[in-house]
């Protein structure tokens, strides 16, 4: 069995406050899933669209205290373990610590197993999680009901700052919180880490300044920006097609938003800093 997936994630409230939103049934229907059950011990429970295998909740309790939620998740037939841990930071804030059984990268990248979403489900869900408690508008998450991507968010900032911070190596790698080299002109490569180490890079399909850039990400299909301005703000829409609609690139599209999520943080906050640390 691989390793536990483990993220971090910083949250703006104390301990307290962020451990009775991992339980309380209110709480998690805003930054969770669509739909939440809880009375513990007995029942534990959440599902919706937004959630992996969302038919029915898949969940059960397995241990609950101050500091701790840990629960089984079946998934594609496998007993998952899920739990999140929370410590205090420095200032005031809750540092969430989640750790994930039964992730293997492979799944992300071949879509074999619904695990393979794991990693980016909870990269949104965490982020969710922040933006909650700061009052913010939350940025949609996958929809894992359909074989349609197309989500729209409002960012508060102008389309040409919102352009060259998608178009822009140094830009990319801060909200998306990994090294991106970027060739900003039409048949340029777009690539996680360098050129160098990125063998199958995406490709530039189109580069119209402040209004659109899509990438060709090969078999996970093309990948759309659409930037509308009004009033010193964007409408940015998201979209991806050309995928196998047999096999929608979840994972991806989880990847997506929870950048869409950082880049509305990036563009909007004066004192930014990541949700989800290194």
């Amino acid at each position: 069995m691989t390793e536990p997936m483990i993220l971090r994630a910083r949250v703006a409230a104390p301990v307290a406050e962020v451990r009775h939103a991992l339980t309380d049934p209110a709480a998690m229907r805003v930054w969770l899933a669509e739909h939440a059950e809880v009375e513990a011990p007995d029942r534990f429970g959440f599902w919706g669209r937004t959630t992996p295998e969302g038919d029915a909740p898949h969940q059960r309790l397995l241990h609950a205290d101050e500091r701790t939620v840990r629960f089984a998740w079946l998934l594609d037939g496998e007993e998952t373990t899920a739990e999140l841990a929370l410590e205090e930071d420095e200032d005031g804030t809750t540092i969430v610590t989640l750790s994930q059984s039964h992730f293997d990268f492979q799944d992300l990248i071949t879509g074999k197993s619904i695990r393979g979403v794991l990693q980016t489900y909870w990269c949104q869900a965490l982020t969710n999680l922040a933006e909650h408690f700061e009052g913010r508008e939350l940025t949609p998450q996958v929809d894992y009901t359909t074989a349609e991507m197309r989500v729209e968010v409002v960012i508060g900032a102008p389309p040409s700052e919102v352009f060259e911070s998608l178009t822009s190596s140094e830009a990319v790698a801060r909200w998306w919180g990994y090294p991106v080299e970027v060739e900003p002109y039409v048949g340029g490569r777009w690539a996680m880490g360098s050129l160098a180490d990125d063998p199958n890079p995406a490709k530039v399909l189109e580069l119209d300044p402040a209004r659109r850039f899509s990438l060709d990400w090969g078999d996970s299909g093309v990948g759309v920006w659409e930037l509308e301005g009004s009033e010193g703000k964007t409408r940015l829409t998201v979209m991806q097609s050309g995928f196998d609609e047999t096999r929608p690139p979840y994972a991806a599209w989880g990847g997506f938003l929870a950048g869409v999520a950082e880049l509305r943080r990036y563009l909007e906050l004066p004192n930014w800093r990541p949700v989800l640390l290194p």
